[in-house]
């Protein structure tokens, strides 16, 4: 079995030019992960407010964002349901691990279902209950910006976020952490603050994962885990899903950071002072920009982003390697984040997860060490948290 545990949706994926069954423009369809031998993957219902790129971007939050973010949720979710319902001999659901066994031994696409972003919940933990019922099997607390459940590892001062707001999860988040645990869903700690993730740890009676994460030993940013973070994800039982998001693998260039430099000044703003205010319009004083001032700043600043030489599949197995140096084999897996900014040269779409496999056994991987790295650990952990779930009153 290979498992991809974070792909992203595309809101029109299902859609006339970005069907499920043709080989499209996107990283990720059925006939992509045919070719590519792809067994499964969470597809992650996700929701967050088209900020900075939507059609009334940019805005500051309004009361109707929740809702926005609730839209898009639903919508991601009848795109996964819809696979399944037209393509039934080629894809389905997978709500146990044993799911993913017989689907993959019947030939077919094993889809888990995931969620990011604590955020279009508000603040009813009944959610949680009404989204595990509907079959999602693991839930992560942040994006970038703070929720009302815990501080991510990205504040925005665009959205008013300080750092360390909540002081890690606040009452519902932490209330949260019992939930997911009484209903057998994983708890996915990527992108939570420090303080959010340590927490967890402290408060759930089992195994995190970190479904889509780097290094912070690689690049030197909030967003990626410090060998610390991984310890407690490793004493939990967990697992650590290296991401193959290139700007989480390997430092920008110098070249890079001197065009960023260059826009800062432009905006009247210091040198830049680490590298998570190099991928992010983070800077506190942004708190106080016009919207217009903030888009303009935002679009630049992702626009000398993207013209970052990628990384390729050696920086990404560079980072696999470092993980399993540090909380060893049994502890490690793989994710994509496709769709969503991940891919490098060598692995940009799910047609090309064998050289990621290839540049494994190069390095002396054996065929037992591939199978846990490329979902056998994940596959563990999800059987682990559903045995331990307590069947309890809804909140």
């Amino acid at each position: 079995i290979s498992f991809d545990s974070h792909i992203t949706v595309p809101m029109k994926f299902g859609s006339e030019g970005n069907e499920a069954d043709k080989d499209g423009s996107g990283q990720f369809d059925l006939v992509k992960a045919a070719r590519g031998r792809l067994s499964g993957a969470a597809l992650t219902v996700f929701g967050w407010p088209e900020i900075w790129n939507g059609d009334n971007a940019p805005h500051r939050p309004t009361p109707g964002f929740v809702d926005e973010a609730r839209h898009q949720q639903e919508v991601r979710y009848k795109i996964i349901t819809g696979m399944v319902r037209d393509f039934p001999n080629q894809v389905g659901i997978a709500y146990t691990p044993d799911d993913m066994r017989r689907l993959h031994g019947e030939g077919k696409f094993a889809i888990f279902i995931s969620m990011l972003n604590a955020y279009p919940l508000g603040n009813d933990l009944s959610l949680l209950d009404h989204w595990a019922a509907r079959g999602m099997r693991m839930f992560g607390f942040s994006y970038v910006g703070n929720n009302s459940w815990a501080d991510s590892s990205r504040p925005l001062p665009f959205l008013n976020d300080t750092p360390d707001a909540l002081g890690g999860l606040s009452e519902i988040g932490k209330q949260a952490v019992q939930r997911l645990n009484d209903l057998g869903v994983i708890i996915d700690v990527s992108q939570m603050s420090s303080k959010a993730l340590l927490q967890v740890s402290q408060l759930s009676r089992t195994h995190m994962v970190a479904s889509h994460s780097a290094p912070r030993a690689l690049v030197d940013i909030p967003r990626n885990l410090s060998d610390e973070e991984m310890q407690l994800i490793k004493q939990s039982g967990g697992v650590v899903q290296i991401v193959a998001f290139p700007a989480y693998l390997k430092p920008l260039s110098q070249n890079t950071q001197d065009k960023l430099n260059a826009l800062r000044k432009d905006f009247d703003l210091p040198p830049l002072p680490n590298l998570a205010m190099a991928l992010m319009p983070g800077d506190a004083i942004i708190t106080v920009w016009p919207e217009q001032r903030f888009g303009a700043y935002a679009s630049k600043l992702y626009a000398i982003l993207e013209e970052e030489p990628k990384a390729t599949v050696k920086d990404f197995v560079d980072a696999i390697d470092y993980t399993v140096r540090k909380i060893g084999i049994d502890h490690v897996g793989i994710s994509s984040d496709f769709n969503d900014g991940g891919g490098v040269k060598g692995f940009n779409d799910v047609s090309e997860i064998r050289n990621v496999t290839a540049e494994l056994i190069q390095r002396g991987y054996s065929e037992a060490d591939i199978t846990k790295l490329w979902g056998g650990n994940f596959l563990r952990v999800w059987e682990q948290v559903q045995a331990s779930a307590h069947p309890v009153a809804k909140p």
